[in-house]
């Protein structure tokens, strides 16, 4: 039965640990909901870390259980193939001109930005992680992961205070990142174990799918759209319980330091491109993140192609650890963009409004006559206009 169902029906009230108000609503209410969305990506972090307390404490509970709690702690892959046909549903077919050449060039910074740092990276550390030393966990597989996903919320929710409208709606163009399908060309293109084509194809067919269903229909859109956030913290559980909390512990400053490495390297790519084509650098600073739906791509790397399997679980707890370090870094940086641009702009409003201005509010050239509004200038008086009349 459903919470509302349970909430409306005064017969089942003394059956439950709580008491309904004289409006059928809960009187005791534990802001947990709110608590995640303080917390940067802890929508997708919190459920991470609690999936991976339980899975340390005991590893065998999904063989114990079973059933749906089994596959539950085991199913991050069917969901989120769930979540990318829900997301999909977003994407749409039709965007002007500038939206996607704005959304195009950002994706496009993104993808080489992992593409440079991938080849590099290839050619000392291979599939694997690095076993020892203060890198120990570090692979290609984190690194090109945490670069190839934007956390499309954070991006929006700053275009909207510092940015554009435009800007935001790039994002529309970007989210084709999602999944695991630019991960898996980057590693390819790097000299890595590659993936057949049906893999490839298998990858991105549910964001296809979904933005076919949601162009060609709107309800549809309208349907299936708000699920995506109801399977983010499901899928954050499910992935949390493969991992074991030792393996966060070692990972925990090479993480941080992942985070802050996406959000400049990233940065210094997006923002260069930002600016060559006509913004600000205030959009490319922002989009400098690790989207909390990227945690759950190295486990599905994997899942398709073996040799990656070594590298999926340290790979997702730095990817985690990026995910949270870049939404600290991504608002403070674009804060710092947005000020510094926005001084050119103020000085150039300040010098005119110094400026006299006519009768109509249009600033009056340099050299030319002041008006007050009221005294009549000179090509008025030769139209034989003489003003209007003073009080």
């Amino acid at each position: 039965m459903c919470p509302a169902a349970v909430g409306t029906d005064t017969r089942l009230t003394h059956t439950l640990p709580f008491h309904l108000d004289e409006r059928g609503e809960h009187a005791m209410q534990i802001p947990i909901k709110a608590t995640l969305d303080r917390i940067p990506g802890g929508t997708m972090v919190v459920p991470l870390f609690v999936g991976a307390v339980g899975h340390t404490v005991w590893p065998s509970a999904g063989g114990f259980f079973g059933s749906f709690t089994g596959g539950l702690l085991s199913g991050a892959v069917p969901l989120s193939a769930a979540f990318f046909v829900c997301l999909g549903t977003t994407l749409e077919f039709r965007s002007t001109g500038q939206i996607l050449i704005k959304g195009g060039s950002l994706l496009g910074a993104k993808i080489l930005s992992a593409l440079v740092v991938g080849v590099v990276a290839a050619r000392f550390l291979g599939e694997g992680e690095i076993s020892s030393g203060a890198f120990a966990g570090l692979s290609v597989l984190a690194l090109v992961t945490s670069m190839n996903d934007t956390n499309g919320t954070m991006f929006v929710t700053l275009m909207h205070q510092f940015g554009r409208s435009k800007d935001a709606a790039a994002y529309g163009v970007m989210s084709i990142e999602s999944g695991p399908f630019f991960t898996m060309l980057t590693l390819g293109a790097a000299g890595l174990a590659a993936f057949p084509w049906q893999a490839m194809l298998g990858a991105v067919l549910p964001l296809v799918v979904g933005a076919v269903l949601g162009n060609i229909d709107r309800g549809m859109r309208d349907w299936l759209s708000p699920v995506c956030g109801g399977l983010v913290p499901l899928i954050a559980f499910a992935l949390g319980s493969t991992i074991d909390l030792g393996a966060v512990w070692k990972a925990g400053v090479l993480g941080i330091g992942l985070g802050v490495f996406v959000f400049l390297w990233t940065g210094l790519f997006l923002f260069s491109v930002d600016r060559l084509t006509g913004g600000t650098g205030v959009a490319g600073v922002a989009a400098a993140t690790t989207a909390g739906s990227a945690i759950v791509v190295p486990a599905i790397v994997a899942e398709v192609n073996p040799a990656y399997r070594e590298a999926a679980a340290s790979a997702t707890v730095l990817v985690a650890a990026s995910v949270v370090v870049t939404a600290i870094l991504a608002p403070l940086g674009t804060a710092y963009v947005a000020a510094r641009t926005a001084k050119p702009l103020a000085g150039q409003d300040a010098h005119a409004l110094s400026k006299p201005t006519r009768a109509d509010g249009d600033p009056v050239a340099d050299g030319a006559e002041r008006n007050d509004g009221i005294t009549p200038t000179h090509e008025q008086i030769r139209a034989g206009d003489r003003g209007p009349r003073r009080p």
